[in-house]
């Protein structure tokens, strides 16, 4: 996988397939394997693009210059101007949807289609902002993630019914428990307190371009429950499909029912 230095940090990402270019962007706390099945689906048709997150996977840290998710908005923007990349199908999950969203509304013209995936372009609720909030405290007291925390913030991004003995489970768990100090603080934790203070957009999503939107979301999805997604369809005006037996990392969870729809929507707009 290459690298790009951007704000003088070196962005790693997945370039793989040839066709229409689609960019996958990934949750937090996951690398760039969270769309495994998709970009093996994907890749046979377009060329699929996956950058990881700061701090996450072999990217480099955070760059002091992060201050908004406008930011890494303007960073997958560099990206693709790096790539020659004109114009782009953009699929984004959790905060991967915040600045994809975000890229959509600053460069339309670059944008041929918008997946938004269990995401949410409001603000944080405030019992659930202060709830985060204070996990990043004890993470970043700990300079871990303490084991006390690992069965808190894992079950976050599944079904409430996953088995914790499945190997998508453990090996999330096991990759939470891999972050290094150094990563955790310079990182994770700056990244986490800047996604969930985010301003709400919410207000702009009308601008947005209603037939080559698509909002979908798991229905088991605790973190960015359905209605959230419902409502944001509404703004648009796009349709919203649930992603049935499926949380939060519903490309995970459901992927034959995520691959179908995105192969779907895709053929339409790309």
């Amino acid at each position: 996988m290459p690298f790009v230095v951007i704000d003088d940090q070196p962005l790693h990402y997945l370039d793989q397939g040839h066709g229409p270019a689609v960019l996958l962007g990934s949750s937090y706390l996951w690398d760039g394997n969270m769309w495994a099945p998709q970009i093996e689906a994907l890749s046979q048709q377009y060329r699929v693009i996956v950058p990881e997150l700061w701090g996450h996977g072999e990217s480099g840290q955070l760059p002091t210059s992060v201050q908004s998710l406008d930011d890494l908005a303007r960073q997958a923007l560099a990206l693709l101007d790096h790539l020659d990349i004109a114009h782009i199908n953009l699929v984004g999950l959790s905060v991967g949807g915040m600045w994809a969203a975000r890229l959509a509304l600053q460069v339309p013209e670059r944008i041929n289609s918008l997946v938004l995936m269990d995401t949410y372009l409001g603000a944080e609720p405030e019992a659930a902002r202060q709830y985060y909030f204070s996990l990043l405290k004890m993470i970043e007291d700990a300079g871990a993630i303490p084991e006390s925390l690992l069965d808190v913030i894992a079950p976050i991004f599944f079904r409430p019914c996953i088995d914790r003995e499945s190997a998508l489970y453990q090996d999330f768990r096991q990759a939470l428990q891999n972050f290094s100090k150094e990563r955790l603080l310079q990182s994770i934790v700056p990244l986490g307190r800047l996604i969930f203070s985010r301003t709400n957009i919410l207000d702009q999503l009308p601008h947005l371009d209603a037939n080559t939107t698509l909002v979908m979301c798991g229905e088991h999805d605790k973190p960015r429950p359905p209605a959230e997604a419902r409502e944001m369809a509404d703004l648009i005006g796009c349709s919203l499909k649930l992603i049935p037996d499926a949380g939060h990392i519903s490309c995970r969870e459901n992927p034959d029912f995520v691959n179908e729809a995105l192969l779907t929507f895709l053929v339409n707009h790309a």
